[in-house]
């Protein structure tokens, strides 16, 4: 089970928010950059980027710093937010992201989503962002149709490599994973799934990787200190 790093991207820093919300942001560097450098040299296998102002409002808001961080790291990195074009995917998958992450897109134009699924097999993922079991889209301010049985069922089948699945009322406040709900998605697809939201200690992750999971999704808790970067990809290598 991967143990991935998350650099949230906000006005050029790296920040993090509380529940998905704008207005309650944390900005812990002026240089994300070097975060992406410092996770990398730690043991990260895979680092998460996400460009917030991308998700909110659309487009490639932060792809400078994207890009930079790309060139400076040597680790694989999934890059989304605001990714909703197939140029805006070509984009990042050229410039060495390894994969990049459809949320929005595939609820709002799922022919569209299909259509860079076939064009990048296997380098492209489905956001599952979960709010009180509803579809969360548009950086978390909307919602989709449907539940989130339906919502992994439809990134599925719209050809996508893997889910992220967020609890997003969990996110950013340690207070523990939900196990349950992404028990019922891994259950639901066969495509792989990464866990995120909530994760604090190691005995989190211990209660994750319980499940067939390809990695969880770290953040608040490694730029916290509540957890130890080192210390959770070591236990995660030795079966936890």
């Amino acid at each position: 089970m991967l143990v991935i790093p998350a650099i949230d991207l906000r006005g050029g820093r790296c920040v993090r928010l509380r529940q998905g919300a704008y207005d309650r942001e944390t900005v812990f560097a002026e240089d994300p950059v070097a975060v992406a450098r410092r996770w990398a040299a730690a043991g990260a296998r895979r680092l998460h980027l996400v460009d917030l102002d991308g998700a909110r409002e659309g487009g490639l808001a932060n792809r400078e710093v994207i890009e930079a961080t790309l060139q400076a790291v040597s680790v694989p990195v999934q890059v989304g937010g605001g990714i909703r074009t197939p140029a805006a995917a070509a984009y990042y998958l050229t410039r060495g992201a390894a994969r990049i992450v459809l949320g929005t897109l595939p609820f709002r134009e799922p022919e569209t989503a299909r259509e860079i699924c076939r064009q990048y097999p296997g380098q492209v993922l489905g956001a599952l962002d979960l709010r009180g079991g509803a579809v969360a889209v548009q950086g978390w301010t909307q919602s989709a149709a449907g539940g989130a049985l339906e919502g992994a069922r439809t990134l599925e089948a719209l050809g996508v490599a893997g889910l992220i699945v967020t609890d997003v009322e969990r996110d950013g406040m340690l207070g523990g994973p939900n196990v349950e709900q992404v028990g019922r998605i891994v259950a639901a697809v066969r495509v792989p799934v990464i866990a995120a939201g909530g994760i604090a200690t190691l005995a989190h992750l211990r209660e994750l990787a319980a499940l067939p999971l390809e990695g969880v999704i770290v953040g608040r808790a490694i730029y916290d200190g509540t957890l130890d970067l080192i210390e959770a990809i070591r236990a995660t290598q030795e079966g936890a």
